[in-house]
């Protein structure tokens, strides 16, 4: 059984088969190398990649397709691992004018971890701007990937735990840097009012 999988273009989350001679391996092998690179923050060996690439199935999504839609509570039980093309990551939170960009992501990038992991509603929408390929590791085959292979699994689970950690990191710096404009602001509207 090969566990990498094509998705029908009606329903991007309906998994194929992939068809025989369709580069399988190398899409694999493409995986790995992404998952074990030194930007992924997983620390994990080849072999390990090539270990949770056999619990993931391939996917591909036209652009302009939602890959997540901020809140959405209904669709929780994956992630995806980008292999091709890129994808806009924004947030309408509070925000008046539109959704704010947060940033473009490309192959290398995961996204929809952190509802796989907490059940939790998405944080952010997701859409392609190109056509996108991805790995998507479904909370069922993690399940199984956790049965067959518990220290890589523990491996992967504490990867994508630090780059939580690490996205939260830099979030709090980017808060501080929005308190101070709103101090500095702040102190200009009490200067124009006439206060101090």
């Amino acid at each position: 059984m090969n566990p990498l999988d094509s998705r029908h273009p009606s329903d991007p989350l309906a998994p194929q088969r992939l068809r025989p001679g369709a580069g399988a391996e190398a899409v694999m092998q493409r995986a790995a190398a992404l998952l074990s690179s030194r930007n992924a923050v997983l620390n994990l060996s080849t072999d390990e990649a090539l270990r949770v690439v056999t619990h993931m199935q391939l996917v591909n999504f036209p652009r302009g397709t939602t890959l997540l839609r901020q809140g959405d509570d209904s669709k929780l039980d994956h992630l995806l691992l980008l292999l091709e093309g890129e994808v806009s990551v924004d947030t309408s939170a509070g925000v008046l004018s539109g959704p704010l960009a947060i940033s473009v992501l490309g192959p290398g990038s995961i996204i929809g971890e952190m509802a796989l992991l907490d059940d939790a509603p998405r944080s952010a929408n997701c859409v392609t701007l190109s056509p996108v390929q991805a790995a998507m590791l479904s909370r069922k085959a993690l399940e199984g990937l956790i049965d067959q292979h518990p220290r890589v699994a523990a491996k992967l689970l504490l990867g994508l735990g630090a780059r939580t950690a690490e996205r939260l990191r830099a979030l709090g710096e980017h808060l501080q840097i929005y308190a101070r404009l709103v101090e500095d602001l702040q102190a200009d509207n009490q200067r124009l009012r006439g206060g101090r």
